[in-house]
């Protein structure tokens, strides 16, 4: 009698007359395996091999259901109906990589973009540069024309939107070290913002804000923060120079970058800054956890301005790398300015008479 014995066609148990089986896809399964190994489609309720579900951790799909109904995002392989699926150029994507996809191939990014960085220059100090431009509009032909300029063999630039400007667009940098921006092209790109009609320094809206990387400053994040507290004693305890420096006036440094106000020392003036209070709407803002950020420069298209706003930085962070609190708070500015030896920057801060009072001549600034 032993063609009537039953067995499991997935473990091969003998199920004994009487016992319970179930059968998924027309085979006979004892309970076990029926409890342990099958499941059921989400969405037409048929029982499957776990196994041979196409789902992922949140939905159960047989292949039929899967395969007529759902597909995965080209990018994040992430799950999706077909009707929440975005198509673009005979791929499938998600809501979020579709957009990503979309903004990577735009000449002007919306603001919120940020890509991966790329490192550029032989350095452990890097400057990112975040410099407005307006009144020539928030053209794409107009960002096609200097981002091949800027971009000629990699993303050294990207564009974005800026709500804050009236009819123009913001120009980021990748990382790069100072000697980098030195001998980048960044004359040819001014020359080509100024010929389509742009500005900078001639408009009431456009800053320009220096992103330096926090791990130059120390070792640690307490030594990071040592630094930054006497970069902040520094800039306020040299206010009134580096608001000349800025080319801002008061009330515009007050609104886009305002100081944390003078303490005696430089720890109180960061305890002072990580309340917050100034938002990222400040001189030196540390609302960032990569990188410090410099905001107190007003925009220009001016290339002598631009490489000194740079120099200046650097300086500021070695005053404070190589000085202790006690020589830092010593340091005047004839001192500070006295050690100074890039003619960019001795060039601007004789044009702005904060080196010594010679009579050059001074280009326009744009």
């Amino acid at each position: 009698m032993e063609e009537n014995k039953i067995y499991c066609s997935h473990c091969g148990a003998l199920i004994e007359d009487g016992k319970d089986y179930e059968e998924v896809n027309g085979e006979i399964v004892c309970t076990d395996c029926y409890e342990s190994h099958t499941t059921t489609c989400d969405r037409c309720g048929s029982v499957i091999w776990s196994d041979d579900s196409y789902g992922d951790e949140y939905t159960t799909l047989c292949s039929n259901c899967y395969h007529n109904h759902y597909t995965r995002c080209s990018c994040c392989d992430a799950l999706l109906h077909e009707d929440d699926a975005y198509h673009l150029d005979g791929y499938d994507y998600c809501s979020d990589c579709y957009h990503d996809e979309v903004d990577k191939n735009r000449s002007i990014h919306d603001y919120g973009y940020k890509p991966e960085p790329i490192f550029y220059g032989d350095s452990h100090r890097y400057f990112g540069v975040e410099l407005e431009i307006d009144g020539a509009g928030k053209d794409s032909d107009n960002a096609d024309e200097l981002l091949a300029i800027a971009n000629r063999n990699e993303e050294h630039i990207y564009i974005k939107g800026d709500g804050s400007l009236d009819d123009g667009m913001e120009l980021v940098t990748h990382p790069m070290s100072l000697a980098f921006h030195k001998q980048y092209q960044w004359a040819e790109i001014m020359k080509k913002a100024i010929s389509l009609g742009y500005r900078s320094h001639q408009t009431s809206t456009c800053g320009l804000h220096v992103h330096v990387n926090r791990d130059c400053l120390g070792d640690n994040r307490e030594e990071q923060d040592e630094t930054i507290s006497r970069i902040l004693y520094f800039v306020e305890n040299h206010w009134n120079e580096l608001l000349k420096f800025s080319r801002r006036s008061e009330y515009a440094m007050n609104r886009w970058a305002a100081r944390y106000g003078f303490e005696k020392t430089g720890r109180e003036i960061l305890d002072k800054a990580k309340k917050g209070n100034n938002g990222r709407y400040a001189a030196v803002n540390l609302m960032n956890y990569a990188t410090i950020e410099f905001r107190m420069f007003r925009g220009t298209l001016k290339y002598n301005t631009f490489i000194a706003v740079l120099e200046l930085v650097n300086a500021i962070i070695d005053a404070a790398i190589n000085n202790t609190d006690d020589t830092l708070s010593k340091l005047s500015w004839l001192d500070f300015v006295g050690d100074i030896r890039e003619p960019e920057l001795i060039q601007y801060l004789k044009e702005r008479k904060l080196y010594v009072n010679d009579d050059i001549n001074e280009e326009e600034e744009m």
